[in-house]
């Protein structure tokens, strides 16, 4: 992890290569450099410490859609009212906070919402020209680049097409737009184990899925049949972790206490059931509900509660992404699908 070592007399200096500009250890690994160079070789140092990051990819370069983006994270529900887009949100946002670049596909073809989470309802879609063709410029905010159906169709009509029409419209979010390169890319799927999951499987290779439940038996056993569904073999995507959402209520005039209205640690139980990593629990409170719908997350604050619970899963997640492209094969794109 260190390169581009200097020393000129007293002074030293060096860089930390991390393996996501996201790293929840950063501050911690720059200050435990400079105090281990003035422990061990001089008090007297003065050290400088450059921290940067290659984000770790098991994608090959030069692929036909997403050429530049290094890691693809489903996230995903089995069932519809869990706040699977919520929690996108937030965790594309706090991914930016840290320094990774993002983008964020509302994949949820019959019911957008991340234009509204985003504060894009009434913003306009640019469009580069480039040997011909036309290139969707996606909308950019809060550090994340994000391009939803929500911004290309009338907001008071319904959206009334067959699966091949919605598969080919996630397709031509892929392919007919100008993403560049991102550390991260985030698809926001449609609750269920359907047509527009198969179409990005077969799209892309996906390096992980992230999967959102609430801790109740109903929405737990959902949730069980979406793990199941990218640990298919024919489909064989990677399971990055659980996440629980509306873990707990705590009212504000009584900061220390916790209700847990849906049931207590579900997914966790269902996680270690399933041997798949728990990533974390996520509150239910009026602040997230209201950052959804004003266009203004919640993981955009620093230090509330909210804002550490997306951060801590955002950690937990893009931990569970380096293990897994250390220690596993790239996943393939799949070629069919037929049921």
């Amino acid at each position: 992890m260190i390169e581009n070592i200097e020393v000129e007399g007293k002074n030293v200096s060096f860089t930390v290569v991390l393996t996501t500009p996201a790293c929840p250890m950063k501050a911690m690994i720059q200050q435990a450099c400079i105090n281990a160079i003035i422990h061990f070789v001089d008090m007297e140092a003065n050290v400088t410490v450059n921290m940067t990051a290659r984000t770790t990819s098991t994608r090959a370069a030069g692929g036909a859609l997403l050429p530049d983006v290094k890691n693809i994270i489903a996230i995903a529900s089995g069932k519809g009212g869990v706040g699977k887009s919520t929690v996108a949100a937030n965790l594309a946002i706090s991914l930016a906070k840290k320094g990774a670049k993002v983008g964020l596909i509302d994949a949820d073809i019959y019911g957008p919402s991340q234009h509204i989470m985003f504060g894009a309802e009434h913003e306009r879609l640019f469009v580069n020209e480039r040997n011909g063709v036309s290139y969707m410029i996606p909308f950019e905010k809060y550090g994340v680049k994000v391009l939803s159906i929500g911004m290309l169709v009338d907001p008071n009509k319904a959206i009334p097409w067959r699966g091949p029409m919605a598969s080919k419209a996630l397709q031509q979010l892929f392919s007919d737009a100008e993403w560049g390169a991102l550390d991260y890319m985030l698809i926001d799927l449609p609750p269920g184990t359907g047509d527009i999951h198969l179409t990005l499987v077969s799209a892309v290779p996906v390096t992980g899925a992230v999967i959102v439940s609430t801790p109740q038996h109903v929405a737990l056993a959902d949730a069980r049949k979406g793990i199941n569904m990218f640990q298919l073999e024919s489909v064989n995507v990677p399971v990055l972790g659980l996440v629980e959402n509306m873990s707990y209520f705590t009212p504000a005039e009584l900061p220390n206490n916790k209700y847990y209205i849906f049931g207590k640690e579900g997914a966790a139980k269902l996680a270690d059931e399933l041997k798949i990593p728990f990533l974390g629990e996520i509150p239910i409170v009026q602040s997230i509900r209201e950052g959804g719908d004003t266009g203004i997350p919640v993981a955009l604050d620093d230090n509330t509660p909210e804002s550490i619970a997306f951060d801590t899963v955002t950690d937990n997640m893009i931990r569970q992404v380096a293990i897994r492209n250390a220690n596993q094969s790239p996943t393939e794109r799949v070629s069919a699908i037929a049921y």
